[in-house]
């Protein structure tokens, strides 16, 4: 906050020499803090975007894909590639980031975070004699300042403790980024806002009764006390025909007459602009709106493919800077030459069974993939004589007799 007040009003008085007051409810004061209220006047923040259900469900269904997908060390051999069990990485990123933390559940926090306030922040504790990562605990984002090294132009990021703010290394922190460094939701608050603001008015609209649900008229109404007790004793009628549970008409005298409001075009409107900003606010995510549940245009056929856009054009870029954010504080520098992480994501790829059997059944067939392996996709346990690449259907186990040895081809 320094910075920005030093740049936006320190900098200028001392090149113009000439000084300038800023008010609480001049717009100037905005660009100090870096802030800009919303047109419809609704105060969007991180927190408060997520009262709007599109927000929740968009913030929610991204964090806990990425905590679901298994994340792996893998290093390079001369055949491929194998698990690296043995690192210490493995068991932070595929089974425990702490004592009390699943690796999957550091990355829901840290992904919220990053959604919600623009970065996520984890410590890395490493162990005290050869300074191997050990684990890793979430840091709240309100208390990293994100600094840079004068000399290499590194990040460094400065931590407030209980002892006091600390600089801590880039390999000592985890930084989940995410796009720009800023939330999604500051990004889209106009959106977000004039979602709110549709949300109050229906909700006040069927709270308060803002539309009166029929009109009574009368073109000769009486006048003076006759008239009063006339409309009380209709009123009262009417609302013992409403709370009835009877069939029958209702009756009214003395030329009275009910008309029943009818819903106009204007809230016809007001529906599809609640509809219309389901889609904005998945634009402002930029995942597939039928997974905000706004279905309107989903059908069985391209749901699925709709599914794969979603990991290819939303999830993917945030498994990216997991894997980067991964690499720079748990591999050295040497082991980022050999090893790497990679993120599991057949689960997400899963159609309909029959599509998913034949698929495997051509890895089989194509000599891809072994039949043990495949029963490891499946949760089973291996087969005897699983482990070769082979095609079932054009081998044969059965020994050669020694006529078919002997006959010429």
């Amino acid at each position: 906050m320094f910075e920005k007040l030093k740049n936006a009003v320190l900098k200028p008085r001392i090149q113009n020499a000439e000084s300038k007051a800023y008010s609480l409810t001049d717009h100037g004061i905005h660009e100090v803090f870096g802030i800009r209220p919303t047109y419809t006047g609704i105060n969007v923040s991180g927190v408060s975007g997520l009262y709007i259900p599109a927000v929740l469900q968009a913030v929610r269904i991204i964090s806990e894909n990425i905590g679901s997908v298994p994340c792996k060390v893998f290093y390079e051999t001369k055949n491929g590639k194998e698990p690296a069990k043995d690192h210490t990485a493995y068991r932070i990123t595929h089974k425990r980031a702490n004592d009390w933390t699943s690796a999957g559940k550091i990355r829901i926090d840290l992904t919220v975070d990053a959604l919600i306030h623009g970065n996520g922040f984890a410590r890395v504790i490493r162990y005290p004699d050869d300074n191997r990562p050990y684990s890793l605990e979430r840091i709240e984002p309100s208390k990293v300042q994100v600094l840079e090294d004068t000399n290499t132009g590194a990040p460094v990021y400065r931590v407030s403790e209980k002892s006091g703010l600390r600089d801590y290394h880039f390999t000592d922190i985890l930084h989940l980024p995410s796009f720009l460094g800023k939330s999604p939701i500051s990004f889209g608050k106009e959106a977000i806002g004039l979602a709110a603001v549709l949300e109050r008015h229906g909700a006040q609209f069927f709270g308060t009764g803002a539309r009166p649900s029929g009109v009574l008229t009368n073109e000769k109404p009486q006048s003076g006390e006759a008239g009063v007790n006339t409309i009380t004793n209709i009123l009262k009628s009417f609302r013992k025909w409403q709370n009835g549970a009877n069939s029958d008409p209702l009756a009214l005298d003395s030329g009275w007459q009910y008309k029943q409001e009818a819903m106009a075009s204007t809230d016809a409107q007001f529906l599809e602009n609640r509809v219309f900003q389901i889609n904005e606010i998945a634009r402002v995510f930029g995942i597939p709106p039928h997974l905000l549940f706004e279905l309107s245009r989903a059908t069985w056929s391209n749901a699925e493919t709709m599914g794969a856009s979603f990991l290819q054009l939303c999830l993917r870029p945030w498994l990216d800077r997991w894997q980067d954010a991964y690499a720079t504080v748990l591999l050295t520098e040497d082991e980022q030459d050999t090893h790497y992480f990679e993120f599991v994501v057949d689960d997400l790829l899963r159609a309909d069974t029959a599509a998913r059997t034949a698929n495997m059944t051509a890895l089989v067939t194509n000599r891809i993939m072994t039949p043990n392996e495949i029963r490891g996709i499946l949760n089973l346990q291996p087969l005897s004589g699983g482990d070769e690449l082979i095609n079932p259907h054009t081998t044969s186990n059965t020994a050669p007799t020694p006529e078919a040895e002997e006959t010429p081809e």
